[in-house]
């Protein structure tokens, strides 16, 4: 089984969005250099943020969003971002009226139900939690084995907080990925397991 990775740009001040839902400049940092990051050429940033986050890119098997996400990206028009091959998006909810049926989205109720499903279609590689409301719960569940953060140099004050509504204490480990780009550092941490 892959390992499991909450992941998200964020502001220094641990915000994924404004209280708007909007991301303003948080990802400048993905214009801010001339190397493609994706296949259509979209995304141009400095060598390093290309090789560490193109490489995290192609070990993704599938992302788990919830649904407020989903609903804000239109579903990505039913194709998946980033070139990953599947999503799980966490709702109570069915999939939109007119949803495409062949689009490699899956529609699953909970946090843990929506991981066993994850993992089942990720098999041996990431499985990638979308920050937020449901990267916080599947923290808070224990079901978390990194947390990776592209951080930028902008404060937000206030907004969407990067691991939610969490309010219990959680323990990471010194990172063990740190990697300057323009206008980001790129941070992985280990979760700290409980003794």
């Amino acid at each position: 089984m892959g390992k499991v990775v909450i992941y998200s740009t964020v502001s220094v001040d641990g915000f994924i969005a404004d209280g708007d839902d909007q991301v303003g400049p948080l990802f400048d940092w993905m214009s801010s250099g001339d190397i493609p990051l994706d296949a259509a050429g979209e995304a141009k940033v400095s060598q390093a943020s290309h090789d560490h986050t193109r490489a995290y890119w192609d070990q993704i098997g599938v992302t788990i969003v919830g649904r407020h996400v989903f609903d804000l990206t239109n579903g990505w028009g039913g194709t998946p971002p980033g070139e990953i091959d599947n999503m799980v998006v966490v709702t109570h909810r069915p999939p939109p009226k007119g949803w495409p049926s062949e689009a490699p989205f899956q529609f699953v109720d909970g946090v843990e139900a929506a991981m066993a499903t994850a993992q089942n279609l990720a098999g041996d590689r990431i499985v990638e939690v979308a920050a937020g409301d449901v990267g916080g719960q599947m923290l808070a569940a224990g079901l978390v084995d990194e947390v990776a953060m592209d951080v930028v140099p902008v404060v937000f004050g206030s907004g969407k907080r990067y691991f939610g509504s969490v309010a219990a204490q959680h323990l990471l480990e010194d990172p063990d990925v740190m990697v300057q780009g323009n206008r980001v550092i790129h941070l992985r941490y280990r979760v700290r397991r409980p003794i």
